[in-house]
This record gives C-alpha cells, sequence and structure tokens, in this order.
C-alpha cells in the first residue's frame, strides 16, 4: 500500500474492465463503483463538469471501501427497482457487503453520496481511502480539516465533506499535492457503519445528512419512479434499464447519453468521446421506449425537452445540448493519461453539425406522447416547428445518425418519413398536420429515387451503395409497412452481410472482418429483434433479443459496442440509448406483432 510512508493509489485501484463497474446515479451526476469499491468517476457537481474522482480515465482521485484482506471474492447486484448498488465481498473469515447510493433524487447543486458497510457474517474489517480530485484531478483535496468528527476541504470549486471517518489519518499519496484519508476500520459482526460523502460548488450546509433518513427517502423515491413492467418479455431487464434511463436523466427532463466520457470504442483506434450530454435522438428513444412500456414519468420528460429546443431553435436544432438546455462545449484534449487504449477528451464536436434524423425522431416522439393523451400544448407547437424544419431541410447534406460527413443520408430521410406519417395520424392533427402525409410520400419517393439498391434494399445514400442497419428501424417506426419489398429486401441483406452470431454491426468499414473494424453495436441487434418482430419472425426476433441482451457484465450495464470475440464491453457505460431499445424491445416482443406496430 505504501512505499517510505506513501500510499500508492493508482497501484492500489487501477482500471478494470467495463463489465465490472456498476452505476449510481441520481438524474443529476453519476458515479462508476469498481469491484474493489473504487469509485473511479463521477463528476461535480453535474453530468458535464469536471471530474471529482477520474483514476477511469487516468486522473486521480478517489473513495474506496475495500476489504483488508487481499485474499477475497468479488460479486454484487442492484437492489431491484432502482440505482441501488449493494457490494458483496467473500473473504476466509466472513462475508462483507457495502450498499451504494448517490441519494436519489438528485439535487442539481449537490452530490450525496451514500455508502452502508454491512458485516454480514463475521467482524467486517475493510479499508477506507478518500482523496477528493476536482479538476479530473488537476487539484488536490485541499487542506483538510476535521471538525466533530467530519472530514471536510475545499478544492478547486468544490467544497466536501465526508462523515463517518472520523479515526481517519491523512496520509501522503506518491502523486503530487496527494494528501488524502485512510481509515482502517472494524465493524462488528450483525452491524453496520454508514459513509455520507457530499460534495457541492457552494457552500455545504451547516446540517448534516442523516443516513437513515437519506436512506428511506431514497429507497421510496426509487420505488416511486420505477414501474413494475410485469408485462414485458424480461421484467426484470425492462425494469433495470428503465432505472438506469431515469438515473440519466435530470429534474429539467434532459438525459445524458452516457455517464462517461472517454472510454475507447477500439484500443488505440480513436473512438474517444464525450457523451456526458442530452442528444435529441437518444431522448427520443428512450421517451418512445417508456410510451411502450406504459411509463409516463420519462416520456414526458423526453417530450418537455424536445419541445422545449425545437421552439428555442426550429431548424437550427442541434443534435446535442447540455441537460440544461446549453451548449455543447467544443472538444479538447486533456492531459491525461487514459482507459488503457484511449485517450481523454472533453467536449464534442457535435455541436458543429447538423443531424436531419433528430427532426424525424422528434416527431416520432411527439406522436407517440399523443396516443397516449400526453402531448401538451408546447408539444404540439414543437411538431409543427419540426415539420416546417423537414420542409425546409430535407435535401440538406447532414451528419446522420452515425455523425459522418456530411450526405443526403437514407436513414435520415426515412425517420423524417416515419415522423410525418406518425403526427399526420395523431387523435389531434389537424388538417394542416394532415398534409404531413403528403410531404412523407414525396420525401420518400425522392429517396425511392436516389438511394434503392439495384438488389431492392435501402442503400446508405445516394452515392453509397453500401448496407446500415439503422435502415431496419424506419418501417418499425411507421415509414414503410412490413409487407414492403423494401422493407424485406433490407433485412435480409442486413443478416446476410452485417451479423454474427446473431449480433449486428452497424455497416462495412472495408474490406476487414467486421469485427476488425469495430464491435457489435447492441443498438442495431435490438433493432433488428423489433424488425423482425414488425414482419412477424417471432422466434428470430427472440433470439437477437436474448443474444445482446447477454452482452452486458454483472450489473447488467450496456455499453455501445460489444466486443464479441473477447466478450468485452467497448465504449462509455452506460449508453442510454441501447437501454431505452432494451425497455422497448422488451414490452413489445411480449405483444402481437400487428399492436406492436408503430403504423398509424
Amino acid at each position: 500500500m505504501a512505499t517510505a510512508d506513501k500510499v500508492d493509489v493508482e497501484a492500489m485501484f487501477p482500471p478494470h474492465v467495463l463489465r465490472q463497474y456498476a452505476l449510481l446515479a441520481d438524474g443529476e451526476r453519476g458515479a462508476l463503483v469498481g469491484p474493489q469499491g473504487d469509485i473511479a468517476w463521477m463528476c461535480a457537481p453535474r453530468w458535464s463538469s469536471e471530474a471529482v474522482f477520474s483514476s477511469l480515465i487516468g486522473g486521480s482521485g478517489t473513495f474506496a471501501v475495500t476489504p483488508q484482506d487481499v485474499h477475497h471474492t468479488w460479486g454484487g447486484s442492484y437492489e431491484q427497482g432502482g440505482l441501488i448498488w449493494r457490494s458483496r465481498w467473500i473473504t476466509d473469515d466472513g462475508i462483507i457487503e457495502c450498499r451504494e447510493a448517490l441519494a436519489f433524487p438528485g439535487d442539481p447543486d449537490r452530490v450525496v453520496l451514500l455508502r452502508r458497510i454491512t458485516a454480514v457474517r463475521g467482524d467486517a474489517q475493510v479499508r477506507v481511502v478518500l482523496q477528493p480530485r476536482p479538476g479530473f484531478g488537476r487539484h488536490g483535496p485541499g487542506k483538510l480539516h476535521q471538525d466533530a468528527g467530519v472530514w471536510s476541504g475545499h478544492s478547486g470549486n468544490l467544497h466536501w465533506r465526508c462523515a463517518g471517518v472520523e479515526a481517519a489519518h491523512p496520509r501522503t499519496s506518491t502523486h503530487p499535492h496527494g494528501e488524502l484519508l485512510v481509515l482502517e476500520l472494524t465493524v462488528p459482526a450483525g452491524t453496520h457503519h454508514d459513509l455520507v460523502f457530499e460534495a457541492s460548488a457552494q457552500s455545504l450546509p451547516e446540517e448534516l445528512v442523516d443516513p437513515d433518513t437519506a436512506w428511506s427517502a431514497t429507497e421510496a423515491a426509487w420505488s416511486r419512479s420505477v414501474p413494475e413492467l410485469g408485462s414485458s418479455l424480461a421484467p426484470r431487464d425492462a425494469r433495470h434499464s428503465y432505472a438506469v434511463l431515469r438515473g440519466l436523466t435530470s429534474a429539467g427532463g434532459g438525459m445524458v447519453a452516457a455517464a462517461t466520457m472517454s472510454l475507447p470504442e477500439r484500443a488505440g483506434r480513436g473512438g474517444n468521446y464525450d457523451y456526458r450530454y442530452a442528444w435529441i435522438r437518444d431522448q427520443s428513444y428512450a421517451g418512445m421506449a417508456a410510451a411502450s412500456a406504459g411509463a409516463p414519468e420519462l416520456l414526458d420528460a423526453a417530450v418537455g425537452f424536445v419541445s422545449a429546443r425545437l421552439l428555442e431553435d426550429g431548424p437550427q436544432l442541434k443534435p446535442a445540448y447540455t441537460v440544461t438546455g446549453g451548449a455543447v462545449p467544443d472538444e479538447q484534449t486533456l492531459d491525461l493519461r487514459g482507459y488503457p487504449g484511449g485517450s481523454d477528451k472533453t467536449g464534442n464536436w457535435v455541436n458543429q453539425q447538423f443531424q436531419l434524423d433528430a427532426f424525424g425522431e422528434a416527431l416520432q416522439l411527439m406522436a407517440a406522447a399523443a396516443r397516449v393523451d400526453r402531448l401538451d400544448a408546447d408539444g404540439h407547437r414543437a411538431v409543427h416547428t419540426a415539420v416546417q424544419a423537414i420542409a425546409a431541410r430535407h435535401n440538406d447534406p447532414e451528419a446522420g445518425i452515425w455523425e459522418l460527413d456530411n450526405r443526403r443520408w437514407t436513414q435520415s430521410r426515412l425517420a423524417c418519413v416515419a415522423g410525418l406519417r406518425a403526427v399526420a395520424a395523431m387523435p389531434s392533427a389537424g388538417a394542416d398536420l394532415a398534409e404531413c402525409a403528403t410531404l412523407a410520400d414525396i420525401i420518400l419517393a425522392d429517396t425511392a429515387r436516389t438511394s434503392l439498391h439495384p438488389d431492392g434494399y435501402w442503400q446508405r445514400a445516394p452515392d453509397d451503395p453500401g448496407l446500415d442497419a439503422s435502415l431496419l428501424l424506419p418501417p418499425v417506426r411507421g415509414a414503410l409497412p412490413a409487407d414492403d419489398p423494401r422493407s424485406r429486401a433490407t433485412l435480409r441483406a442486413v443478416q446476410d452481410t452485417l451479423c454474427d452470431d446473431h449480433y449486428v454491426y452497424r455497416f462495412r468499414h472495408d474490406q476487414r472482418d467486421l469485427g476488425d473494424a469495430e464491435g457489435a453495436f447492441l443498438l442495431c441487434g435490438f433493432m433488428m429483434a423489433l424488425a423482425e418482430h414488425h414482419q412477424g419472425n417471432d422466434l428470430s426476433a427472440m433470439r437477437f433479443f436474448e443474444r445482446n441482451r447477454a452482452a452486458c457484465g454483472p450489473p447488467g450495464l450496456f455499453s455501445e459496442e460489444y466486443d464479441i470475440s473477447q466478450r468485452q464491453l467497448r465504449g462509455n457505460l452506460p449508453q442510454a440509448f441501447v437501454h431505452a431499445l432494451v425497455l422497448e424491445t422488451a414490452t413489445r416482443l411480449a405483444e402481437a406483432p400487428s399492436s406492436s406496430s408503430m403504423r398509424p
């Protein structure tokens, strides 16, 4: 643990494979907990703030609860219906659990991290290591101060304190500016010990958090927020995906695409992005999934956030925003080591793009809300704004769903066709919206003229004859009927060329084998399940669903990509749009294809 009386925190808590991390989230920020009880990632006070614990990506700072006995095995599970995680270690002498959560729902201005160490069998002997390091590790924990048994500090722009570590001793780490707290703690058998960490950019309130009250409130709030979903195909997984989506959604309705940044999709090959922002597309997917599951809270959040962005920006809608509706900061490189195989970037160049499909996905979301009578006046105004934007811009080159070079991407245009048809069929649609069906027919006819491959399937763009798995979704959303020969030809072609062992790749990059270019794209695997179900091929739909929902680790979190050969997660974690499609697929596969179709 120490050399010359200094603590080597990096050696104690190195990065782990992604499948071993659990997520804590309260809507306003998230934390990743590793198998050694180490909080390896947490931004404070908000999602896109600088990290206070960033060892995951080569920064520094940690908050760890670890068995003192190095001879132990790790496990853990979520309590059903929320993001309360229980780390569990079996040692030679007993069983230790650490119950972990961010107090829920979160306060936008203050982090409250709850950790309850329980001696399940035998005495629990644990080591607690605390080293807040704001600014992705640029700042130390500040001058450590103890008052009435509570340690505190002020570092960078953060005030922090921790209760339950009154017997901790300040130590020096091997890292510059590296003072930290270390506590060797024994919890008697059958009892528990509480730790409460708080952080805020403002002065913390004088009154300390009562652990029992905070735990009770968090349990009750999760119980209220997560529906049973008992009629879905896989209620346990559906509820967990819903809880993940709820944990990623702020009080203002904005949902981050992922809790993390800079986790590489392929080692040493780029693909490092900051996903701590709200993408219109992802938000729409989550809202439509919630609508399919009969869960209004997330549906309302998505409709409110997307409506506000449409009304503010109209045809200049950005693909992504901060969760408060602000502009995404431009991409910058951090001077950090990075997660193994990756490099660190904060911010995102998406704010320089135009993505036509976002308008189509937004219309699909609004129509889904209207079908269950949850589209308010702002939502109706947003529908008209999106329709006008599509009418004006549907021929403009744009970056598309995969954020590539500007072309007339087929998926974007078909997404708009699906959205226009959906709003034209809304129960509240007037004569003006009925004309949306005519605009949909015009866009569809033009797309068929320029982007239908001679073999009968939809090709990626007029100047790109390749296949794209994202083209599976527009028919499911109502752009085309299930029996349209173009839908069927596209489905067969994707299965023949982009599938491997019931995993699905986005598109072929070049002549390399699919898995050499990138990982299987889990979003596309669930798209395939929905498309097969839409065609009435329920056995095949089930195979794709089961295969892809197994592509996670013990905490049940999905990343963007999955390395089939190594069975490893790749990319940022957890990826919201994958969890959205898990929820929707689990719901729709429990229905007959005719009733689950998105056709008007």
